[in-house]
């Protein structure tokens, strides 16, 4: 437990003197999310290109799973150029994606062998300039690992993106281990929103940054990607600020 503790405190410096050191880098072109709330709270103002993210779904099931996907494409949508999607198995809903805003014939579909295969096409897909995304579906993700993976992506600008996805609960364990990753997202389902006749209406997300360099955490209810890879935010919170008791209430009805 000492040695963990000491491992944390150690990458806590190193990023506290990367911090100090940003005056003299280049700034680093941001997506934004196109909702206030959330690009108000990231540093520059939305996602940090040339960066690796990490994005997990908020349990163990298909559902959550699934709306991790689905986020994660319509981040991928909002970039140019091709999205090297790295799998180990092809079970990719395709045209989910695409009601996600990423066009089918715009996604690289890569099978790996293994998750090394994975972080190996990760990598090299991040070292390409030309690619608008890169993202690959791991379940486990080292500090090492994202390192290697975080530089290759400050190198490149590529913007980078780690689905976090196990098969079973023992590979969960290293999850919330630091990793280099610029920030860590949890997406969780949420009812839909009510429609005043019979239907179902646009899927809820219960949107959590759990980690994100020179930001707090946050939490957000968002509703879920549209037809271009765009988040909305729910009529009944638009005018108001999220909280836990606003995800508390929505997530009851």
């Amino acid at each position: 437990m000492q040695n963990r503790a000491q491992t944390v405190r150690i990458d806590e410096l190193r990023e506290r003197i990367e911090r100090l050191g940003g005056a003299n880098r280049q700034t680093r072109e941001v997506l934004p999310f196109g909702l206030e709330p959330i690009d108000r709270h990231l540093p520059g103002g939305g996602l940090a290109l040339g960066s690796l993210h990490e994005v997990a779904g908020g349990g163990n099931g298909a559902l959550d799973g699934a709306a991790a996907a689905l986020f994660v494409a319509g981040i991928a949508a909002r970039t140019s150029g091709k999205v090297l999607w790295c799998v180990t198995r092809q079970d990719l809903f395709m045209p989910g994606l695409v009601h996600a805003g990423l066009s089918n014939n715009r996604v690289i579909m890569v099978e790996c062998r293994d998750e090394k295969g994975v972080l190996d096409c990760l990598e090299e897909g991040l070292r390409c300039r030309g690619l608008g995304a890169v993202v690959g579906e791991v379940a486990r993700l080292t500090m090492t690992a994202s390192r290697r993976l975080q530089l290759a992506a400050e190198a490149s600008g590529v913007l980078g993106i780690a689905v976090r996805r196990w098969r079973r609960q023992a590979e969960t364990s290293d999850y919330g281990h630091p990793t280099a990753a610029v920030t860590r997202w949890r997406v969780s389902v949420l009812p839909s929103e009510p429609l005043p006749v019979p239907g179902i209406g646009r899927a809820r997300w219960y949107l959590e940054l759990l980690r994100c360099r020179a930001a707090e955490s946050a939490d957000y209810v968002v509703e879920a990607c549209d037809a271009k890879g765009r988040l909305g935010l729910p009529a009944d919170l638009a005018d108001r600020s999220l909280s836990k008791d606003a995800w508390t209430a929505s997530s009851c009805r």
